[in-house]
């Protein structure tokens, strides 16, 4: 018994020589966790945020030959190698919050795959339908100043939890879809009435709050505002952004061919190439994709062609630096909590077979 206590006394004092205590776990920031994955030259990804609430849904993977498997594995097999991760503030459920997003790119690190953060700056989805405030910050509305402050500490807490875990992302989105600004009204570029006055200086200031607040944890990482509607003329955007002291090392759009009728998805395609290559050379800056999406239930290889055709394009200039599926992962009809509550219907551009596996769409990436 001696013996003994004096063994468990010896470890108890070299680990506090180390600078540890014999209860330090692998989960303690203080502990030397660190998951290194080399940012791709060209990203293939995928947006799989919701793979958690999916899993606890009872929702499995496989492999295309129908080998259960788990998630990260079963994208790396068919080509992805960097995963996108959205954060909420304080969402319903904890699903996309901050412990949510990290334990999710530990996985996906742990996997190999490189990481996209993606910073919504709200409770729920921001997008250009709805950019709203979170409601622990709604007191602060009309206070620019502070509107920055909780812009600058929510994307600090998140960035050093993810440090904490031992990830380094490759890119951070600041933002998401933010077309008429962010943080309504604090933020928001114009309304039905017009421009608002100071509208891109305000918008500036918040967006830069996050994009320093990103570059404070991780000055490596490439850090990027997001628009939708990647075959649009977005340039006078970004030069009135860039003109109000806005900061950006990239820009990241939105694809998603069949979801506008006026031309054929062909055509939003070559527009989109169009404009990423104009982009780029304007600017001086990498375009990503960050979100694409095709209609697989409505016709699999009618999707599968668009999409490749896509990657071939993409793949085949030297301006765009990565593709994102959105949610390919989505299958059998399944849908979030919050889709039920609403009366939504199921994401209809998941990319799986109804039994789990990647569909033909996802070969596009291998």
């Amino acid at each position: 018994m001696k013996k003994r206590y004096f063994a468990l006394s010896l470890l108890a004092l070299l680990a506090f020589a180390c600078g540890k205590s014999p209860s330090d776990t692998d989960g303690n920031p203080e502990e030397s966790v660190n998951y290194p994955v080399a940012t791709p030259s060209f990203a293939k990804g995928a947006d799989i945020s919701w793979v958690s609430e999916m899993e606890s849904a009872g929702k499995s993977f496989k492999m295309q030959d129908g080998t259960a498997a788990d998630i990260m594995d079963v994208l790396a097999d068919v080509g992805i190698n960097s995963v996108r991760l959205r954060v909420w503030v304080n969402p319903t459920g904890g699903w996309s919050g901050k412990e949510d997003m990290v334990k999710l790119a530990v996985r996906a690190a742990k996997a190999g795959l490189a990481v996209m953060v993606d910073f919504h700056y709200s409770d729920f989805f921001a997008d250009p339908s709805r950019q709203d405030i979170p409601m622990a910050w709604e007191a602060d509305k009309s206070d620019l100043a502070k509107m920055a402050k909780h812009v600058s500490e929510h994307t600090t807490d998140v960035l050093k939890a993810l440090k904490a875990a031992g990830v380094t992302p490759a890119w951070i989105q600041v933002g998401n879809e933010t077309r008429n600004g962010m943080l309504w009204p604090a933020g928001q570029l114009w309304t039905a009435s017009g421009d608002i006055p100071n509208g891109r200086a305000n918008f500036a200031q918040l967006y830069n709050a996050g994009y320093d607040a990103a570059k404070a944890v991780f000055p490596k990482a490439v850090v990027m505002p997001h628009l939708n509607n990647a075959y649009e003329d977005n340039a006078w955007w970004f030069e009135q952004v860039r003109a109000a002291g806005g900061k950006f090392d990239a820009i990241a759009l939105s694809h998603y061919p069949q979801a506008e009728s006026t031309f054929t998805p062909q055509k939003y395609n070559s527009l989109a190439i169009n404009q990423i290559k104009a982009l780029s050379t304007k600017f001086g800056v990498p375009v990503y994709i960050s979100e694409v999406g095709v209609k697989t239930p409505a016709n699999e290889a009618t999707a599968a062609q668009i999409l490749s055709e896509f990657m071939t394009a993409v793949k085949g200039i030297g301006p765009c630096k990565g593709v994102f599926y959105w949610e390919p992962e989505v299958y059998g009809g399944w849908k979030p909590a919050v889709y039920t509550s609403l009366k939504w219907n199921a994401y209809d551009m998941g990319a799986f077979t109804s039994d789990g596996r990647p569909s033909s769409v996802m070969n596009a990436f291998k």
